[in-house]
């Protein structure tokens, strides 16, 4: 298949079978991440990958995050904890942080957004769903996340990516996809 069809097929799936994934499928998808384009050859990322009783514990933070965050709306907890202990693996993404350096720093998330994409197509090509979580249950923006993947003071966290084998029952269910036509967003110069 080719790249351009690869990119149009695409999709975030965020149900999965009850099956792990196995550690040679998450190394590939490390792998392809290292060959994301980056300003300067930094090589800005850092990968924490969550399974197994690191999983437990994750839950249970997710868990008090959004019992805080969700206190009237304990069906919006319990359907988001759900989607946790369904997912088999999750990577947390880091950015390195260039102190006193605001440009760089940008340049090193877009660096880290590229590698997140690049996961995503190969977890495409090997079989596996993919979603790339930025709020909820990913805790992307809550300290304690920071703190549970022991992250240093010089990293920002871009993404908590969830990852398995996708339910079939859910791909078939899933609608085509539609995107404005680059016409209609594009300005010739």
């Amino acid at each position: 298949m080719s790249i351009i069809s690869e990119l149009k097929t695409r999709r975030a799936i965020r149900d999965y079978r009850d099956q792990d994934v196995e550690d040679e499928k998450i190394n590939v998808l490390l792998e392809a991440a290292t060959w994301a384009p980056n300003d300067r050859m930094r090589e800005p990322w850092s990968f924490y990958v969550i399974k197994g009783e690191a999983k437990d514990r994750y839950e249970a933070l997710a868990k008090e995050y959004l019992e805080e965050r969700f206190p009237t709306k304990p069906h919006l907890v319990e359907s988001s904890i759900k989607v946790l202990t369904s997912t088999p693996v999750h990577i947390v993404v880091t950015s390195d942080v260039v102190p006193g350096d605001d440009d760089a720093t940008k340049d090193n998330e877009y660096a880290v957004c590229c590698a997140i994409h690049s996961m995503w197509l190969a977890a495409k090509e090997l079989g596996l769903g993919f979603v790339w979580r930025t709020r909820g249950v990913g805790l992307v923006h809550d300290e304690r996340l920071h703190q549970f993947i022991g992250a240093p003071e010089n990293k920002k966290v871009i993404g908590n990516i969830f990852i398995g084998y996708p339910n079939e029952d859910s791909l078939q269910k899933m609608k085509e996809p539609k995107r404005t036509s680059y016409e209609e967003k594009t300005i010739w110069l």
